[in-house]
C-alpha cells in the first residue's frame, strides 16, 4: 500500500412515484455514515471505469469456465422455453383492451428509454450535492451498464437475429438475420433491467429493490402489451440488462477499492485529504 497526498483546503403519476422513492433512498438518514466519515471512492474517474468495464464485461466470456457456461446455457434454455408461449401471449395481449392496463403500461414504458437516464442523472446529482458516494456510484454505474447492455450488446443481437416485431407479422418465429428487423431482444427491457439491477445491487432496502425491479417488469410487460415485442424478446432483454448491471457494479466496487480518499491533518493541523492507492 502506498500513499499519495493531495492537500485540499477547505412519466407521470406512476413514474413520478418511483422517482421519489428512489430519490428518498439516495439521501442518508440521520445518524447514517456519509462520505465525510469514511474513505471515499471519488478518484476512480468515470472514463477510467468505463474503459475497464468495456474491457472486462465484454471480454468476460473469453475467460468463462464450466459454471459460467452452464448458467449461460440455462439462460438460453429459459428464453427458449418462454418462446414456446410467444404466439399465445401475443394474441392474448392483442385482445386485451383494459383501460387501466393501457394507462399503467403507457406511464411506465418510458422507464426503458429516456426516463431511465433521468433517474440515473438524479442519483448522480444527489450524490454530488449530498456527498453521498453510493448515490453517485449508482448514477455512474447505471450509465456504464446502459452503454454496454443497451448500446452495444442488444443492438448487435437485434441486427444479427433480425426478428420481426409481433405487430408486423402473423408468425411467432419470423427471422430475417441482418435484414433490419429488431424485435429480439428488447432494448427497453434491457435498459430497464440494467438500471434496476444497479440500483438493487447498491441498496439493501427491500422497498427499493421491489420498486426498481417491479418497474422494470412493468416496462417489459408494456412492450409485450403494445405488440412491440414477444415475451421471449423482453425475457432476453431482462437477462442481458440484469447480468451486465450486476457485473458492472461488482467490477466497479473492486476498481474503486483500489483508490480511496481519506481525511488527514496537515503539518500544522489544517485539514486535507489523502488519496490511497491499493496494489
Amino acid at each position: 500500500m502506498s500513499l499519495a497526498h493531495f492537500h485540499l483546503t477547505g412519466p407521470r403519476a406512476a413514474g413520478a412515484l418511483l422517482f421519489f422513492v428512489l430519490l428518498a433512498s439516495a439521501v442518508p438518514a440521520d445518524g447514517q455514515e456519509t462520505a465525510a466519515d469514511t474513505p471515499r471512492s471519488h478518484p476512480a474517474s468515470f472514463p477510467h471505469l468505463l474503459v475497464v468495464d468495456l474491457r472486462d464485461v465484454l471480454g468476460a466470456p473469453l475467460s468463462w469456465r464450466s459454471p459460467q457456461w452452464e448458467r449461460f446455457s440455462l439462460a438460453v434454455a429459459g428464453v427458449g422455453a418462454v418462446a414456446l408461449a410467444d404466439r399465445w401471449v401475443r394474441d392474448a395481449e392483442a385482445r386485451d383492451h383494459n383501460r387501466l392496463v393501457g394507462q399503467v403500461t403507457h406511464h411506465f414504458e418510458s422507464l426503458g428509454s429516456g426516463a431511465a437516464f433521468g433517474i440515473l442523472g438524479t442519483f448522480y446529482v444527489v450524490g454530488l450535492v449530498g456527498h453521498d458516494e453510493k448515490s453517485r456510484n449508482v448514477g455512474e454505474d447505471g450509465v456504464i451498464a446502459s452503454v454496454i447492455a443497451g448500446g452495444i450488446i442488444t443492438p448487435v443481437l437485434k441486427y444479427a437475429v433480425g426478428r420481426e416485431r409481433p405487430r408486423d407479422t402473423a408468425k411467432a418465429f419470423d427471422f430475417k438475420p441482418f435484414g433490419g428487423s429488431s424485435s429480439f431482444p428488447s432494448g427497453h427491457a434491457t435498459e430497464a433491467f440494467a438500471v434496476a439491477s444497479v440500483i438493487a445491487s447498491d441498496y439493501d432496502s427491500g422497498g427499493v429493490k421491489g420498486a426498481a425491479y417491479g418497474s422494470a417488469v412493468l416496462v417489459a410487460f408494456a412492450r409485450v402489451h403494445h405488440q412491440a415485442h414477444f415475451a421471449s424478446d423482453v425475457t432476453a432483454g431482462a437477462l442481458i440488462g440484469s447480468s451486465v448491471g450486476r457485473a458492472v457494479v461488482h467490477r466497479n466496487r473492486d476498481e474503486r477499492a483500489r483508490y480511496a480518499l481519506a481525511p488527514i491533518a496537515g503539518p500544522h493541523g489544517e485539514p486535507g485529504m489523502a488519496v490511497v492507492f491499493g496494489f
